[in-house]
């Protein structure tokens, strides 16, 4: 689902008061510092670290999660360098919060550290999150915007995982990982967890089909979007969007008119603006003006908005295919 962006506000006040206000532990954070750890300067993550040992850990922990709300929010804020001076911390929690702040993180230098705790960390869930933060850089790879070389190792990295990893949750994480990937392998994998008895395998194989961007899992996506388990159907509806599968428009159609939880009406719809074509503007349109809730007003706003962009999208491979169409016939 996309970010909405928001304006960075930035708190002129010296770092110092930022610092002391992490120490006062009788006080919430103020949530307006927040942003102040964006794009740390060298001499900010400097007074970060000299502070980090005498902050509690309930503290840590709880400013770590801060951020990475503020970073699903706010497509202009970046924690990569508090992050990346973290991912050695003695702290799980903390060194899997500041792998979680990493996850859409483009910067491949950051790959030889993470397959370092994806393979050593004593901490599986440590490992699982750095899996998942690896997909990223397995689908930059396949895109060429990171070095070959890296993108194999990744990539080796993970199907090793897979195959033989000790921790169930951590080889889940590698295979959605490797949604992204072309590799031989992975389609047979996908495969092999998706017939899994562990449900929760299922839910994986149903993420990498949708990350895969190949029409091949639409039958086993398809007859997922009814799964009497919740987090089967919703992977299902959300596989359904990043395919694009116009087959899947009816079934969620039914499934918007019968769904009350907000959180899985906001998947159907967002799945919907993905996949566009005939009647869901005016579905979600009607939607929109019923809509009494402000921050739900908000969001078919921003579907409406990722709905225009697909149809654009489409009509643009129309316009593609018939000029293709068009040089065939003078040939």
């Amino acid at each position: 689902m996309a970010k909405e962006e928001a304006p960075i506000e930035i708190e002129e006040v010296p770092f110092e008061t930022i610092v002391a206000a992490l120490l006062d532990e009788k006080t919430p954070f103020p949530a307006r510092h927040l942003r102040r750890f964006s794009d740390l300067a060298p001499a900010e993550l400097e007074a970060v670290r000299k502070t980090w040992p005498q902050v509690s850990l309930w503290r840590k922990v709880a400013l770590l999660e801060d951020l990475g709300i503020l970073l699903d929010t706010d497509t202009l804020v970046s924690f990569e360098a508090l992050a990346q001076a973290l991912l050695g911390d003695p702290e799980a929690p903390v060194r899997r919060l500041a792998v979680c702040l990493l996850h859409e993180c483009e910067n491949h230098r950051l790959v030889p550290a993470l397959l370092d705790l994806l393979a050593q960390d004593d901490d599986p869930d440590v490992r699982a999150a750095a899996a998942t933060a690896l997909g990223e850089f397995v689908f930059l790879g396949e895109l060429e915007k990171i070095p070959t070389e890296i993108h194999h190792r990744l990539e080796d990295s993970l199907l090793a995982v897979v195959g033989d990893g000790p921790s169930v949750l951590v080889r889940r994480r590698a295979l959605e990982a490797l949604g992204n990937s072309s590799r031989d392998e992975v389609p047979a994998l996908i495969e092999a967890a998706y017939h899994e008895d562990d449900p929760l395998w299922k839910v994986s194989a149903l993420y990498a089909m949708g990350r895969s961007g190949d029409e091949r899992w639409s039958k086993q996506v398809l007859a997922n979007l009814h799964n009497p388990r919740e987090e089967i159907r919703l992977e299902a509806i959300e596989a359904a969007g990043e395919l694009g599968l116009r087959s899947a428009r009816t079934a969620l159609f039914d499934l918007l008119a019968d769904e009350e939880d907000p959180a899985a009406r906001r998947e159907i719809v967002w799945a919907l603006s993905q996949i566009g074509g005939e009647g869901i503007r005016e579905r979600l349109e009607e939607l929109l003006e019923l809509e009494t809730d402000d921050e739900e007003a908000e969001f078919l706003a921003e579907a409406l908005d990722n709905l225009a962009l697909t149809d654009d999208i489409a009509l643009f491979d129309l316009f593609d295919i018939d000029a293709d169409e068009d040089d065939d016939t003078t040939e």
